[in-house]
C-alpha cells in the first residue's frame, strides 16, 4: 500500500484511495488551523501554499489512479463530486490499459466472482451444499412427506 504515492501512473484498490482521503482531510484541517494562527500573528498566509502543494499533488496523484481502476482517465477528477463515486465503484475485472489489476488476483478468479455476482447464483461456487442459501437445490418443487398430521389449508380453519 502507499507505493509511489506521488506518481500517476498505475491503479490503486478503494481502500488505499479512503485511506488517502482521509490522511489529505486531517492534514488540510492542520494546515488551515496553522494558517489561522499564522494570519493572525500578522504574517503572510502565502507561506502555507507551500504546505499545500504536494499535499494537492497526493491528493490528485491518488485520485488519478483510483480512476484508472475504473478504467477511467484522471481528468475525469475535475467532474464535480467525482471523488464520492471513487470511493464506492468496483473497479475493472483484470489488466487495463493503465496496469494490472491491484487486487493481485488472476483475471479467471475474478471474473469467476464477477459472473457469480451478476447470474444471481447460478454459477455457485460455494463448498456447502446444504441449506436454503444453496441456490441449485430447489426444495419447493420437491414432493413433501404427508402422514396425516397436516391436510392442506388446516392453518386457515
Amino acid at each position: 500500500m502507499f507505493t509511489n504515492p506521488f506518481s500517476f501512473e498505475g491503479r490503486i484498490r478503494r481502500t488505499e484511495y479512503g485511506i488517502s482521503v482521509i490522511i489529505c482531510t486531517v492534514l488540510f484541517a492542520i494546515i488551515n488551523a496553522i494558517g489561522i494562527s499564522i494570519i493572525k500573528d500578522g504574517s503572510s498566509p502565502i507561506v502555507l501554499f507551500i504546505f499545500y502543494i504536494p499535499l494537492l499533488w497526493f491528493n490528485w496523484a491518488q485520485g488519478a489512479k483510483r480512476s484508472h481502476d475504473i478504467g477511467n482517465s484522471g481528468w475525469w477528477q475535475l467532474i464535480p463530486l467525482y471523488g464520492f463515486w471513487l470511493l464506492f465503484a468496483d473497479g475493472q475485472v483484470g489488466s487495463n490499459q493503465y496496469g494490472n489489476n491491484p487486487k493481485n488476483l488472476p483475471a479467471t478468479q475474478q471474473s469467476l466472482r464477477q459472473s457469480a455476482k451478476n447470474n444471481s447464483g447460478t454459477d455457485y461456487q460455494g463448498g456447502y451444499t446444504g441449506g436454503h442459501n444453496n441456490p441449485n437445490a430447489n426444495y419447493y418443487n420437491q414432493p413433501q412427506p404427508n402422514n396425516g398430521e397436516y391436510q392442506d389449508g388446516d392453518l386457515y380453519r
